[in-house]
Protein backbone atom coordinates (compact mmCIF):
# COMPACT_ATOMS: atom_id res chain seq x y z
CA UNK A 1 0.00 0.00 0.00
CA UNK A 2 1.54 3.24 -0.98
CA UNK A 3 1.72 6.41 1.55
CA UNK A 4 -1.45 7.63 -0.36
CA UNK A 5 -3.57 4.79 -0.16
CA UNK A 6 -2.80 4.82 3.42
CA UNK A 7 -3.53 8.27 4.13
CA UNK A 8 -6.97 7.71 2.26
CA UNK A 9 -8.11 5.02 4.90
CA UNK A 10 -9.71 6.11 7.71
CA UNK A 11 -8.61 4.44 10.68
CA UNK A 12 -11.58 2.44 12.51
CA UNK A 13 -10.36 3.44 16.11
CA UNK A 14 -8.12 6.49 17.00
CA UNK A 15 -4.48 5.87 17.58
CA UNK A 16 -1.56 7.34 18.86
CA UNK A 17 -0.32 9.74 21.39
CA UNK A 18 0.11 12.58 19.59
CA UNK A 19 -3.06 14.42 19.49
CA UNK A 20 -5.09 12.14 17.51
CA UNK A 21 -6.43 10.02 20.37
CA UNK A 22 -8.83 11.39 23.00
CA UNK A 23 -7.69 11.77 26.78
CA UNK A 24 -9.01 8.55 27.96
CA UNK A 25 -7.55 7.09 25.03
CA UNK A 26 -4.13 8.51 25.25
CA UNK A 27 -4.01 7.29 28.75
CA UNK A 28 -4.77 3.92 27.58
CA UNK A 29 -2.69 3.94 25.04
CA UNK A 30 0.55 5.55 27.32
CA UNK A 31 -0.66 2.38 30.11
CA UNK A 32 -0.37 0.09 27.34
CA UNK A 33 3.46 0.91 26.31
CA UNK A 34 4.42 1.00 29.82
CA UNK A 35 3.07 -2.61 29.68
CA UNK A 36 5.25 -3.24 26.59
CA UNK A 37 8.42 -2.43 28.14
CA UNK A 38 7.82 -4.56 31.04
CA UNK A 39 7.03 -1.16 33.45
CA UNK A 40 3.43 -2.23 34.49
CA UNK A 41 3.17 -6.35 35.07
CA UNK A 42 0.31 -8.50 36.20
CA UNK A 43 -3.33 -7.34 35.94
CA UNK A 44 -1.87 -3.82 35.49
CA UNK A 45 0.15 -4.85 32.67
CA UNK A 46 -3.17 -7.00 30.95
CA UNK A 47 -5.85 -4.33 31.53
CA UNK A 48 -4.79 -1.87 28.42
CA UNK A 49 -5.00 -4.95 26.16
CA UNK A 50 -8.38 -6.18 27.34
CA UNK A 51 -11.36 -5.23 25.27
CA UNK A 52 -11.13 -5.87 21.35
CA UNK A 53 -12.09 -9.15 21.97
CA UNK A 54 -14.94 -8.73 23.82
CA UNK A 55 -16.23 -6.56 20.99
CA UNK A 56 -15.82 -9.49 18.78
CA UNK A 57 -17.23 -12.02 21.27
CA UNK A 58 -21.01 -10.01 20.96
CA UNK A 59 -20.55 -11.28 17.67
CA UNK A 60 -20.89 -14.66 19.06
CA UNK A 61 -23.71 -14.42 21.57
CA UNK A 62 -25.93 -12.44 19.22
CA UNK A 63 -29.57 -13.57 18.61
CA UNK A 64 -28.57 -16.29 15.52
CA UNK A 65 -27.44 -18.07 18.92
CA UNK A 66 -30.34 -17.76 21.03
CA UNK A 67 -32.15 -19.44 18.14
CA UNK A 68 -29.73 -22.03 17.05
CA UNK A 69 -29.11 -23.23 21.04
CA UNK A 70 -32.45 -22.43 22.10
CA UNK A 71 -33.87 -24.86 18.68
CA UNK A 72 -30.76 -27.46 19.14
CA UNK A 73 -31.51 -27.73 23.22
CA UNK A 74 -35.02 -28.41 23.07
CA UNK A 75 -35.06 -30.97 20.29
CA UNK A 76 -32.07 -32.46 20.62
CA UNK A 77 -31.74 -32.71 24.90
CA UNK A 78 -27.80 -32.00 25.26
CA UNK A 79 -26.71 -34.12 22.18
CA UNK A 80 -25.12 -30.91 20.28
CA UNK A 81 -22.93 -29.52 22.86
CA UNK A 82 -19.88 -31.09 21.53
CA UNK A 83 -20.70 -28.76 18.78
CA UNK A 84 -21.26 -25.69 20.60
CA UNK A 85 -17.88 -26.63 22.49
CA UNK A 86 -15.75 -27.28 19.03
CA UNK A 87 -17.31 -23.86 17.81
CA UNK A 88 -15.59 -21.93 20.49
CA UNK A 89 -12.34 -23.63 20.56
CA UNK A 90 -12.28 -22.98 16.86
CA UNK A 91 -13.00 -19.47 17.39
CA UNK A 92 -10.58 -19.33 20.12
CA UNK A 93 -7.88 -19.88 17.10
CA UNK A 94 -9.34 -18.04 14.67
CA UNK A 95 -9.72 -14.31 16.37
CA UNK A 96 -6.22 -15.23 17.83
CA UNK A 97 -4.94 -15.02 13.89
CA UNK A 98 -7.23 -12.18 13.17
CA UNK A 99 -5.62 -10.27 15.84
CA UNK A 100 -2.50 -11.22 15.33
CA UNK A 101 -2.59 -10.43 11.38
CA UNK A 102 -3.12 -6.74 12.41
CA UNK A 103 -0.74 -6.71 14.71
CA UNK A 104 2.04 -8.09 12.40
CA UNK A 105 1.27 -6.43 9.32
CA UNK A 106 -0.75 -3.02 10.11
CA UNK A 107 -3.62 -3.82 7.91
CA UNK A 108 -6.66 -5.25 8.66
CA UNK A 109 -7.77 -9.00 6.47
CA UNK A 110 -9.68 -7.15 3.59
CA UNK A 111 -6.84 -4.90 3.42
CA UNK A 112 -4.42 -7.36 3.60
CA UNK A 113 -6.72 -9.64 0.74
CA UNK A 114 -6.69 -6.24 -1.50
CA UNK A 115 -2.84 -6.47 -1.63
CA UNK A 116 -2.46 -10.05 -1.81
CA UNK A 117 -5.18 -11.06 -4.46
CA UNK A 118 -6.21 -10.04 -8.26
CA UNK A 119 -8.96 -7.45 -7.97
CA UNK A 120 -11.50 -9.89 -9.44
CA UNK A 121 -10.97 -11.76 -6.49
CA UNK A 122 -11.13 -8.93 -4.54
CA UNK A 123 -14.59 -7.61 -5.42
CA UNK A 124 -15.86 -11.47 -5.07
CA UNK A 125 -14.59 -11.63 -1.85
CA UNK A 126 -16.36 -8.45 -0.96
CA UNK A 127 -19.52 -9.40 -2.14
CA UNK A 128 -19.76 -12.11 -0.78
CA UNK A 129 -19.05 -10.45 2.42
CA UNK A 130 -21.42 -7.73 1.98
CA UNK A 131 -24.41 -10.92 1.53
CA UNK A 132 -23.28 -12.10 4.83
CA UNK A 133 -23.17 -8.78 6.71
CA UNK A 134 -26.55 -8.65 5.35
CA UNK A 135 -27.69 -11.98 7.04
CA UNK A 136 -25.83 -11.02 9.90
CA UNK A 137 -28.11 -7.48 10.28
CA UNK A 138 -30.97 -9.81 9.65
CA UNK A 139 -30.44 -11.77 12.66
CA UNK A 140 -29.31 -9.18 14.97
CA UNK A 141 -32.00 -6.44 14.51
CA UNK A 142 -34.77 -9.52 14.72
CA UNK A 143 -33.52 -10.60 17.66
CA UNK A 144 -33.15 -6.80 19.33
CA UNK A 145 -36.87 -6.63 18.10
CA UNK A 146 -37.96 -9.41 19.52
CA UNK A 147 -36.40 -8.33 23.02
CA UNK A 148 -38.56 -5.51 22.81
CA UNK A 149 -41.46 -7.46 22.18
CA UNK A 150 -40.90 -9.81 24.88
CA UNK A 151 -40.63 -7.50 27.53
CA UNK A 152 -42.57 -4.74 26.36
CA UNK A 153 -45.25 -5.99 23.80
CA UNK A 154 -43.97 -3.86 21.04
CA UNK A 155 -45.15 -5.49 17.81
CA UNK A 156 -41.88 -6.33 16.00
CA UNK A 157 -42.21 -3.80 13.10
CA UNK A 158 -41.89 -0.58 15.18
CA UNK A 159 -40.00 -2.47 17.39
CA UNK A 160 -37.04 -3.18 15.03
CA UNK A 161 -37.25 1.00 14.15
CA UNK A 162 -36.86 1.10 17.67
CA UNK A 163 -33.27 -1.26 17.84
CA UNK A 164 -32.39 0.36 14.83
CA UNK A 165 -32.23 3.82 16.64
CA UNK A 166 -30.61 2.64 19.55
CA UNK A 167 -27.67 1.29 17.46
CA UNK A 168 -27.16 4.72 16.30
CA UNK A 169 -26.74 5.81 19.33
CA UNK A 170 -24.08 2.67 20.68
CA UNK A 171 -22.32 3.62 17.14
CA UNK A 172 -21.89 7.05 18.66
CA UNK A 173 -20.08 6.31 21.46
CA UNK A 174 -16.96 4.91 19.05
CA UNK A 175 -17.94 7.77 16.52
CA UNK A 176 -17.51 10.49 19.86
CA UNK A 177 -16.71 9.11 22.50
CA UNK A 178 -13.89 6.76 21.53
CA UNK A 179 -13.03 2.98 21.12
CA UNK A 180 -12.75 2.39 24.87
CA UNK A 181 -16.38 3.96 25.72
CA UNK A 182 -17.99 1.13 23.05
CA UNK A 183 -15.88 -1.56 24.17
CA UNK A 184 -17.12 -0.63 27.81
CA UNK A 185 -20.90 -0.66 26.74
CA UNK A 186 -20.30 -3.98 25.09
CA UNK A 187 -18.40 -5.54 27.79
CA UNK A 188 -21.38 -4.35 30.02
CA UNK A 189 -23.96 -6.43 27.69
CA UNK A 190 -21.84 -9.16 27.47
CA UNK A 191 -22.15 -9.24 31.44
CA UNK A 192 -25.93 -8.76 31.18
CA UNK A 193 -26.15 -11.95 28.71
CA UNK A 194 -24.04 -13.65 31.06
CA UNK A 195 -26.15 -13.63 34.24
CA UNK A 196 -29.44 -13.58 32.15
CA UNK A 197 -27.99 -17.51 31.09
CA UNK A 198 -26.88 -18.08 34.65
CA UNK A 199 -30.46 -17.30 36.39
CA UNK A 200 -31.80 -19.75 33.71
CA UNK A 201 -29.71 -22.62 34.18
CA UNK A 202 -29.48 -22.99 37.88
CA UNK A 203 -34.12 -22.66 37.37
CA UNK A 204 -33.53 -25.63 34.64
CA UNK A 205 -31.84 -28.30 37.17
CA UNK A 206 -30.07 -29.50 34.44
CA UNK A 207 -28.46 -33.37 34.06
CA UNK A 208 -24.86 -33.75 34.80
CA UNK A 209 -23.83 -36.89 33.32
CA UNK A 210 -25.98 -35.30 30.36
CA UNK A 211 -24.42 -32.51 30.39
CA UNK A 212 -20.77 -34.65 30.38
CA UNK A 213 -21.98 -36.97 27.69
CA UNK A 214 -22.98 -34.50 25.49
CA UNK A 215 -19.54 -32.67 25.75
CA UNK A 216 -17.47 -35.60 25.07
CA UNK A 217 -19.99 -37.58 22.37
CA UNK A 218 -19.68 -36.15 18.94
CA UNK A 219 -22.72 -37.51 17.18
CA UNK A 220 -25.98 -36.33 15.03
CA UNK A 221 -29.26 -37.45 14.79
CA UNK A 222 -30.51 -36.73 10.84
CA UNK A 223 -30.23 -34.30 8.62
CA UNK A 224 -32.29 -31.99 11.00
CA UNK A 225 -29.57 -32.07 13.84
CA UNK A 226 -27.14 -31.86 11.55
CA UNK A 227 -28.82 -28.48 9.88
CA UNK A 228 -28.74 -27.04 13.53
CA UNK A 229 -25.05 -27.91 13.94
CA UNK A 230 -24.22 -26.07 10.54
CA UNK A 231 -26.63 -22.81 12.33
CA UNK A 232 -24.59 -23.22 15.54
CA UNK A 233 -21.33 -23.17 13.96
CA UNK A 234 -22.28 -19.92 11.46
CA UNK A 235 -23.81 -18.39 14.93
CA UNK A 236 -20.43 -18.99 16.63
CA UNK A 237 -17.54 -18.56 14.13
CA UNK A 238 -19.21 -15.15 12.99
CA UNK A 239 -17.16 -14.41 9.23
CA UNK A 240 -17.55 -10.48 9.67
CA UNK A 241 -15.75 -10.51 13.12
CA UNK A 242 -13.23 -12.05 11.21
CA UNK A 243 -12.32 -9.69 9.46
CA UNK A 244 -13.20 -6.82 12.15
CA UNK A 245 -10.55 -8.10 14.72
CA UNK A 246 -7.79 -7.18 12.44
CA UNK A 247 -9.22 -3.87 12.00
CA UNK A 248 -9.15 -3.83 15.72
CA UNK A 249 -5.90 -4.84 16.75
CA UNK A 250 -4.44 -2.77 13.61
CA UNK A 251 -3.32 0.22 14.90
CA UNK A 252 -4.64 0.44 18.28
CA UNK A 253 -0.95 0.04 19.61
CA UNK A 254 2.43 0.66 17.62
CA UNK A 255 5.23 -1.83 18.85
CA UNK A 256 8.42 -0.43 17.96
CA UNK A 257 10.03 -3.49 17.29
CA UNK A 258 9.28 -7.22 16.98
CA UNK A 259 10.10 -8.04 20.83
CA UNK A 260 7.34 -5.54 21.53
CA UNK A 261 5.30 -7.19 18.74
CA UNK A 262 5.40 -10.47 20.50
CA UNK A 263 4.53 -9.58 23.59
CA UNK A 264 1.47 -7.21 22.02
CA UNK A 265 0.80 -10.49 20.41
CA UNK A 266 0.16 -12.62 23.83
CA UNK A 267 -1.94 -9.66 25.58
CA UNK A 268 -4.02 -9.89 22.56
CA UNK A 269 -4.20 -13.68 23.11
CA UNK A 270 -5.18 -13.42 26.90
CA UNK A 271 -7.83 -10.86 25.96
CA UNK A 272 -9.09 -13.55 23.29
CA UNK A 273 -8.87 -16.56 26.01
CA UNK A 274 -11.06 -14.29 28.38
CA UNK A 275 -13.89 -13.10 26.09
CA UNK A 276 -14.28 -16.44 24.04
CA UNK A 277 -14.23 -18.28 27.22
CA UNK A 278 -17.01 -16.62 28.13
CA UNK A 279 -18.96 -16.51 25.18
CA UNK A 280 -18.79 -19.90 25.07
CA UNK A 281 -20.17 -20.38 28.47
CA UNK A 282 -22.85 -17.97 27.09
CA UNK A 283 -23.43 -20.36 24.33
CA UNK A 284 -23.30 -23.84 26.13
CA UNK A 285 -25.72 -22.63 28.81
CA UNK A 286 -28.41 -21.29 26.01
CA UNK A 287 -28.56 -25.43 25.25
CA UNK A 288 -28.65 -26.32 28.76
CA UNK A 289 -31.41 -23.93 29.51
CA UNK A 290 -33.55 -25.57 26.51
CA UNK A 291 -32.43 -29.36 27.10
CA UNK A 292 -33.36 -28.64 31.10
CA UNK A 293 -36.48 -27.26 30.17
CA UNK A 294 -37.96 -28.50 27.48
CA UNK A 295 -36.89 -31.29 26.21
CA UNK A 296 -36.45 -33.14 29.69
CA UNK A 297 -40.58 -32.57 29.79
CA UNK A 298 -40.83 -33.57 26.50
CA UNK A 299 -41.09 -30.34 25.10
CA UNK A 300 -38.99 -30.54 21.57
CA UNK A 301 -41.23 -28.90 19.52
CA UNK A 302 -40.16 -25.06 21.34
CA UNK A 303 -38.21 -23.42 18.57
CA UNK A 304 -39.64 -19.80 18.29
CA UNK A 305 -38.26 -17.38 20.47
CA UNK A 306 -41.83 -16.46 22.01
CA UNK A 307 -42.87 -19.92 23.26
CA UNK A 308 -39.60 -20.13 24.66
CA UNK A 309 -39.87 -17.28 26.48
CA UNK A 310 -43.35 -18.17 27.40
CA UNK A 311 -42.46 -21.92 28.37
CA UNK A 312 -39.27 -20.37 30.59
CA UNK A 313 -42.01 -18.04 33.07
CA UNK A 314 -44.21 -20.90 33.36
CA UNK A 315 -42.00 -23.86 33.77
CA UNK A 316 -39.23 -21.78 35.55
CA UNK A 317 -40.96 -18.44 37.15
CA UNK A 318 -38.92 -15.86 38.95
CA UNK A 319 -39.04 -14.06 35.88
CA UNK A 320 -37.16 -16.72 33.99
CA UNK A 321 -38.83 -15.22 30.80
CA UNK A 322 -38.11 -11.13 32.16
CA UNK A 323 -34.00 -12.51 32.50
CA UNK A 324 -34.56 -13.90 28.64
CA UNK A 325 -36.15 -10.93 27.34
CA UNK A 326 -33.64 -8.91 28.58
CA UNK A 327 -30.17 -10.90 27.80
CA UNK A 328 -31.97 -10.98 23.73
CA UNK A 329 -32.14 -7.50 23.80
CA UNK A 330 -28.62 -6.58 25.06
CA UNK A 331 -27.81 -9.38 22.22
CA UNK A 332 -29.17 -7.71 19.54
CA UNK A 333 -28.30 -4.30 20.68
CA UNK A 334 -24.82 -4.37 21.04
CA UNK A 335 -24.33 -7.30 18.12
CA UNK A 336 -25.80 -5.26 15.19
CA UNK A 337 -23.49 -2.09 16.17
CA UNK A 338 -20.78 -4.29 15.97
CA UNK A 339 -22.33 -5.88 12.30
CA UNK A 340 -21.77 -2.50 11.55
CA UNK A 341 -18.43 -1.82 12.18
CA UNK A 342 -17.21 -4.77 10.45
CA UNK A 343 -19.63 -3.70 7.40
CA UNK A 344 -17.30 -0.30 7.63
CA UNK A 345 -13.85 -2.96 7.71
CA UNK A 346 -14.98 -4.68 4.28
CA UNK A 347 -16.14 -1.99 2.36
CA UNK A 348 -13.07 0.44 2.99
CA UNK A 349 -10.76 -2.36 2.91
CA UNK A 350 -11.72 -4.74 -0.02
CA UNK A 351 -12.55 -2.03 -2.63
CA UNK A 352 -11.07 1.10 -0.73
CA UNK A 353 -13.96 2.63 -0.29
CA UNK A 354 -15.90 4.26 2.99
CA UNK A 355 -19.41 5.85 3.65
CA UNK A 356 -20.03 7.31 6.68
CA UNK A 357 -20.94 4.68 9.51
CA UNK A 358 -24.43 6.30 10.69
CA UNK A 359 -25.15 5.69 6.64
CA UNK A 360 -24.54 2.29 6.81
CA UNK A 361 -26.64 1.60 9.25
CA UNK A 362 -29.54 2.84 7.82
CA UNK A 363 -29.01 1.31 4.18
CA UNK A 364 -28.05 -2.40 6.24
CA UNK A 365 -31.12 -2.03 8.57
CA UNK A 366 -33.63 -1.77 5.12
CA UNK A 367 -33.19 -5.64 4.30
CA UNK A 368 -34.19 -6.19 8.53
CA UNK A 369 -37.03 -4.10 7.96
CA UNK A 370 -38.40 -5.35 5.27
CA UNK A 371 -38.23 -9.60 6.02
CA UNK A 372 -40.25 -8.29 9.63
CA UNK A 373 -42.87 -6.36 7.41
CA UNK A 374 -43.50 -9.26 5.37
CA UNK A 375 -44.63 -11.56 8.86
CA UNK A 376 -41.53 -13.59 8.20
CA UNK A 377 -41.16 -15.89 11.22
CA UNK A 378 -38.72 -14.37 13.09
CA UNK A 379 -36.85 -17.61 14.64
CA UNK A 380 -37.25 -19.05 11.41
CA UNK A 381 -35.26 -16.50 10.06
CA UNK A 382 -32.78 -16.46 12.71
CA UNK A 383 -32.06 -19.95 11.98
CA UNK A 384 -31.58 -19.91 8.13
CA UNK A 385 -29.40 -16.62 8.26
CA UNK A 386 -26.98 -18.54 10.64
CA UNK A 387 -26.93 -21.26 8.39
CA UNK A 388 -26.02 -18.78 5.58
CA UNK A 389 -23.05 -17.34 7.76
CA UNK A 390 -21.74 -20.43 7.75
CA UNK A 391 -21.34 -21.03 4.21
CA UNK A 392 -19.38 -17.54 4.31
CA UNK A 393 -16.74 -18.59 6.71
CA UNK A 394 -14.44 -20.30 4.74
CA UNK A 395 -14.13 -17.17 2.59
CA UNK A 396 -12.94 -15.39 5.47
CA UNK A 397 -11.03 -18.10 6.87
CA UNK A 398 -8.75 -19.58 4.00
CA UNK A 399 -7.39 -15.79 3.15
CA UNK A 400 -6.68 -15.32 6.62
CA UNK A 401 -4.77 -18.73 7.29
CA UNK A 402 -2.91 -17.81 3.82
CA UNK A 403 -1.47 -14.66 4.98
CA UNK A 404 -1.13 -15.68 8.68
CA UNK A 405 1.52 -18.95 7.38
CA UNK A 406 3.39 -16.48 5.20
CA UNK A 407 6.46 -15.01 7.11
CA UNK A 408 7.06 -12.29 4.52
CA UNK A 409 3.49 -10.90 5.26
CA UNK A 410 3.87 -11.81 9.14
CA UNK A 411 7.59 -11.26 10.25
CA UNK A 412 8.13 -13.23 13.51
CA UNK A 413 4.23 -13.85 14.28
CA UNK A 414 4.04 -15.94 11.31
CA UNK A 415 2.46 -18.99 12.39
CA UNK A 416 3.66 -22.17 13.56
CA UNK A 417 3.66 -25.37 12.07
CA UNK A 418 1.35 -26.74 14.76
CA UNK A 419 -1.06 -23.88 14.65
CA UNK A 420 -1.37 -23.87 10.26
CA UNK A 421 -2.34 -27.85 11.38
CA UNK A 422 -5.13 -26.87 13.61
CA UNK A 423 -6.43 -24.26 11.13
CA UNK A 424 -6.15 -26.48 8.17
CA UNK A 425 -8.38 -28.75 10.26
CA UNK A 426 -10.81 -26.58 11.39
CA UNK A 427 -11.02 -24.96 8.06
CA UNK A 428 -11.37 -28.31 6.51
CA UNK A 429 -14.23 -29.68 9.39
CA UNK A 430 -16.45 -26.25 8.06
CA UNK A 431 -16.10 -26.70 4.67
CA UNK A 432 -16.83 -30.38 5.16
CA UNK A 433 -19.99 -30.01 7.51
CA UNK A 434 -21.08 -27.37 4.47
CA UNK A 435 -20.73 -30.27 2.06
CA UNK A 436 -22.57 -32.56 4.01
CA UNK A 437 -25.44 -30.19 4.90
CA UNK A 438 -25.87 -29.60 0.77
CA UNK A 439 -25.78 -32.90 0.22
CA UNK A 440 -27.89 -34.42 2.70
CA UNK A 441 -30.48 -31.20 1.66
CA UNK A 442 -30.73 -31.93 -2.14
CA UNK A 443 -30.18 -35.36 -2.45
CA UNK A 444 -31.24 -36.90 0.73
Amino acid sequence: MTNSETAAVEPLVPRDPAGVALPGERRVLAAAERSLRHERRGLRGVWPFLGPAFVAAIAYVDPGNFATNVAAGSKYGYMLLWVVLMSNLMAMLIQSMSAKLGIATGMNLPEACRERFSRPVSLGLWVQAELIAMATDLAEVIGAALGLNLLFGIPLFPAALIAGAFSFGILALQTYGGFRHLEAVIVGFVGIILVGFVVQVIGADPSGPAILKGLTTPRFDGTESVLLAVGILGATVMPHVIYLHSALTQRRVTPRDDRERLRLFRFERIDVMIAMTIAGVVNLSMIVMAAGVFHSRGLTGVEDIDQVAAGLGDIIGRHAEVFFGIALLASGLSATSVGTLAGQVVMQGFIRRQIPVFLRRAVTLLPALVIVAMGVNPSVALVLSQVLLSFGIPFALIPLVMICRDRRAMGNLVNRPATNVAAYVVTTVIVGLNLFLLQQTLFA
